[in-house]
């Protein structure tokens, strides 16, 4: 898990005057909180019978800042990369069913687009809304797509591969599943609300229709918009601040390190990026029993700030070199802050974006917990591989970590008005 972090940033909010479908009730429409009819009166007499009952005018009631943000759809990258850390997520790959080729892709990516665009501007999906989100707004959600190594095979398009996206080499720490690793076509969804972000995962798996079929799913979450009295790094479930180090986008080669350039080869990859993704599980009960200052050497920075065991504040940048009094490096030499450190791995650098998840635990009581690792970079073979052969060799997370499944993907760049994504590779 590289030592990289995701400014909280807030989305920009939703526009005056969007869009909002037209299913009303008594003036209200499907995007304004329901629910809001005054209080009503019951007057009970002497006997305590009810003998009379009084309406109060219904009041709509606005939607929360948190509610009505709002991501935009079309764009030069897709929505669900730069966006800040969201309190829901869900990760999905699809396989294309026998027999379906690249003009039932391009049918479904003009689907799924449509149904992405409405649903993030806070809409009813296009076809058998459930209305599972029927009383919320926007809530930022995301919907990212993303094409896997097997996907270009089965529509025809093997010349179009992408050099990047051959499959990541063997790790010897890997315990892969793989049931729950790689597929034909990724889906990303985040939301700061949960049945907006479960709205988007049933629209899509119901808008795949007979063209794909679920390989498989995970569910994950961050801690949520305002939970903490100032935005500030994550925390992992080890309790770690987990990303000081992610490059931001006000840097000057974050768009060399994240996308590909609009020259860059294949060209329907232009503006888009490869997301690595890996769910590792973390070994709760090993990690807890260990100290405070053990846990502090293994990760090379406080629990309590995530600034360097060197000193300083998060952002403080780390003295490798630094020893204590008997001379030994402040920094252990397999910290896991160390080993990660761009400057130490050929200036590698990746955009983490994760989600924490939980999936229960088992008869014995042991949790089922960890992280959906995703990161965003230009070429893996640069970004996620240099730095996960290093950790590979000696990190001193390793033993408290266990990657269960794994999958990369090419994710074009964002649809223009019009377009769905993916249309300049399958039309093109």
């Amino acid at each position: 898990m590289p030592d990289q972090s995701i400014p909280e940033a807030r989305t920009p909010a939703l526009e005056e005057g969007a869009s909002e479908t037209a299913t009303s009730v008594e003036g209200l429409t499907r995007r304004k909180l329901l629910g809001t009819a005054g209080a009503t009166g019951l007057v009970l007499g002497a006997a305590g019978g009810v003998v009379g009952y009084t309406a109060q005018p219904a009041q709509a009631t606005p939607l929360t800042s948190l509610g009505s943000e709002r991501v935009m759809f079309h764009g030069k990258h897709q929505p669900g990369i730069t966006d800040g850390l969201q309190a829901r997520g869900h990760l999905a790959a699809f396989d294309l069913a026998a027999g379906a080729g690249r003009k039932e892709a391009a049918a479904l990516l003009r689907r799924w687009s449509q149904t992405a665009q409405r649903l993030m501007a806070g809409e009813a999906a296009p076809h058998d809304d459930t209305d599972v989100a029927r009383d919320a707004g926007p809530s930022s959600l995301t919907i990212t797509f993303g094409f896997g190594h097997s996907f270009f095979g089965r529509t025809g398009l093997q010349k179009e591969h992408p050099v990047a996206l051959d499959p990541l080499p063997d790790f010897s720490s890997d315990h892969l599943d793989k049931k729950r690793s790689d597929g034909d076509l990724w889906v990303q969804i985040g939301a700061h609300d949960a049945l907006v972000a479960f709205h988007a995962l049933r629209a899509l798996q119901k808008g795949a229709g007979s063209a794909a079929r679920l390989r498989w799913q995970m569910n994950g979450f961050n801690r949520s918009p305002g939970a903490t009295s100032h935005p500030m790094t994550a925390r992992n479930l080890m309790g770690q601040m987990d990303g000081t180090r992610n490059p931001k986008p006000n840097e000057v080669d974050f768009d060399q390190r994240v996308f590909v350039p609009e020259s860059g080869t294949p060209a329907w990859m232009a503006n888009g990026s490869y997301a690595v993704v890996r769910r590792i599980r973390m070994l709760l009960d090993d990690w807890e029993k260990l100290s405070v200052t053990a846990q502090e050497n293994v990760i090379g920075r406080r629990k309590s700030d995530g600034a360097a065991l060197t000193g300083g504040s998060e952002t403080t940048e780390m003295d490798l070199e630094k020893t204590d009094a008997k001379g030994n490096l402040v920094v252990p030499v397999n910290a896991h802050a160390r080993i990660t450190r761009p400057d130490r791995n050929g200036g590698a650098a990746m955009l983490r974006r994760p989600f924490s998840y939980h999936d229960g635990f088992d008869q014995d009581g042991i949790p089922d917990a960890g992280l959906l690792f995703i990161c965003w970079q230009a070429d893996p073979l640069r970004g996620f591989v240099p730095v996960q052969r290093k950790l590979d060799r000696g990190d001193a997370l390793s033993p408290f970590i266990r990657h269960e499944a794994s999958g990369l993907f090419a994710v074009p760049g964002g649809a223009a008005q019009g377009e769905y994504v993916g249309q300049r590779l399958l039309e093109g």
